[in-house]
C-alpha cells in the first residue's frame, strides 16, 4: 500500500481560457484538434501547479472533465439532455439551492470509446511523479435515473446500474493495462446517504437508501476485485459545487457499513467544517486501509494554518493511528467546470499547506 500522505482529490480550477474553449467548441467555432490542445495546455499547467506545490500524486485537474462524473456521458450513448430532473443544493449559510440535472439516461448504454484512459496517458507523459485517476461510483449514477423517461430503456434501475458497473469494471482493467497505480472512486452519493433530504430524493426516483448504499459498495468493489498491485481509493463527500454543498451530517450513520466493507484500501473522507461531524466514526476503519484526512476546504477562501491542521491530524489518530492517516483537501476545487469561488492563488497555497503539513507530521516517507 502507497502511503502518499499529501494526497489530492481531482479537480483544479480550470483557467478561463479552458472554459471560453469549451463552449467555443461546443459551438463548432474551434476545431477538435485546436480544442485538444487547448486542453493539453490546461493540464500541463495543472501538472505544473501540483508540482510546485509539492503534493505527493497528481492528477490532470479533470481539466478535460465538464463534471467530476461526466466520462460515461461523454463515452457512452444513452444519455441526453433532459429538463425535469432536479436536485436541491444548499448554500453555506444553509439556504436551498435547487438545480437541475441537465442529463438523463434516454436509451440503453453503449460504450464508444473509454472514460479515462486518454487523461490518464497524457498524464502519465508529462511528469516523472507518482499519479492517479479519478472515476465514478457506479451508484453515483443514480443521479441519471429519471422515473417515467429512464424505463422505457432499462426495466428496472439495478439493469441500469449493472451495465454501467460492467463499463467500469471495463475501464479500470484498461487503466492498468496502461500502467495506472493508484485509481481513486468518487462516492458523493454515499455522502448524500448521510442526510435524510438527499435519502429522499433517491426514494422518489426508486431507489431503497439502505440498499443503495449496501449495493454500491458490492459494486465498486466488483470494479477493483483482482487489481492487487494498484492503491484504490473510495472518496466521500457531500457535494461540491460554486461553493454549494448537498448533505449534511457525520460518518456515523454509514461508517458500519462501508469503512470495512469497502475493498479500496484508502479512504479520502471530507472532513472540512462541522458538515462533517466528528472524528469517531473513524473508529470503524478497519487495520488494513488508510485515511487521507479532507481538513483543508476548496469551498472558501479561508486560508487554514498549520498549527490547526496538525491539532486535528492529532485528534482523528485518536482513532485511526498517525501512520495510517494522509492530509487532502476535502474536495476538488472544481468537481463541475465553473469551479468554485476562490482564486488561483488561494488554491495554490491550500496545495502547498497539503505538503507543507504532510511533511511535518510524516516526513518524506
Amino acid at each position: 500500500m502507497k502511503y502518499y500522505r499529501a494526497d489530492v482529490v481531482g479537480s483544479l480550477l480550470r483557467p478561463t481560457y479552458l472554459l471560453q474553449a469549451r463552449e467555443q467548441h461546443a459551438a463548432g467555432t474551434v476545431t477538435d484538434a485546436e480544442f485538444k490542445r487547448i486542453e493539453d495546455r490546461a493540464v500541463d499547467e495543472c501538472i505544473a501547479i501540483q508540482e510546485r506545490a509539492g503534493v505527493d500524486v497528481l492528477t490532470d485537474g479533470e481539466m478535460r472533465r465538464h463534471v467530476f462524473a461526466s466520462q460515461l456521458a461523454q463515452a457512452c450513448e444513452g444519455f441526453a439532455s433532459i429538463s425535469d430532473n432536479q436536485v436541491d443544493w444548499f448554500t453555506l449559510d444553509g439556504r436551498l439551492d435547487t438545480s437541475p440535472v441537465t442529463v438523463g439516461l434516454v436509451s440503453r448504454l453503449r460504450r464508444k470509446r473509454h472514460l479515462s484512459a486518454e487523461e490518464f496517458v497524457y498524464l502519465r507523459g508529462q511528469t516523472s511523479r507518482p499519479t492517479k485517476v479519478t472515476i465514478p461510483s457506479p451508484t453515483m449514477y443514480a443521479y441519471y435515473w429519471v422515473p417515467g423517461v429512464s424505463n422505457a430503456a432499462y426495466s428496472s434501475p439495478d439493469a441500469y446500474l449493472a451495465d454501467v458497473t460492467a463499463i467500469l469494471r471495463e475501464e479500470v482493467a484498461e487503466l492498468v493495462r496502461l500502467g495506472a497505480e493508484y485509481i481513486q472512486v468518487d462516492a458523493p452519493e454515499f455522502g448524500m446517504l448521510i442526510d435524510d433530504h438527499q435519502r429522499g430524493w433517491f426514494s422518489r426516483k426508486g431507489f431503497d437508501p439502505d440498499r443503495m448504499l449496501y449495493d454500491g459498495i458490492e459494486m465498486i468493489n466488483a470494479i477493483i476485485d483482482g487489481y492487487l498491485a494498484i492503491t484504490f481509493g473510495l472518496h466521500i463527500c457531500r457535494g461540491n459545487d460554486a461553493n454549494r454543498y448537498m448533505a449534511k451530517g457525520g460518518y456515523a450513520r454509514i461508517a458500519e457499513q462501508v469503512f470495512p466493507r469497502t475493498h479500496a484500501q484508502r479512504l479520502l473522507l471530507e472532513y472540512d467544517d462541522e458538515r462533517s461531524g466528528d472524528f469517531a466514526p473513524l473508529a470503524s476503519v478497519p487495520e488494513d486501509k488508510m485515511v487521507a484526512l479532507g481538513l483543508i476546504s476548496t469551498k472558501t477562501p479561508r486560508e487554514e494554518t498549520v498549527s490547526e491542521l496538525r491539532v486535528r491530524i492529532q485528534e482523528a489518530s485518536a482513532y485511526v493511528p498517525l501512520k495510517r492517516l494522509a492530509l487532502s483537501p476535502q474536495c476538488g476545487f472544481a468537481s463541475v467546470a465553473r469551479g468554485n469561488a476562490i482564486s488561483a492563488e488561494v488554491q495554490q497555497k491550500k496545495l502547498r499547506l497539503v505538503a507543507e503539513v504532510a511533511r511535518q507530521m510524516w516526513g518524506d516517507e
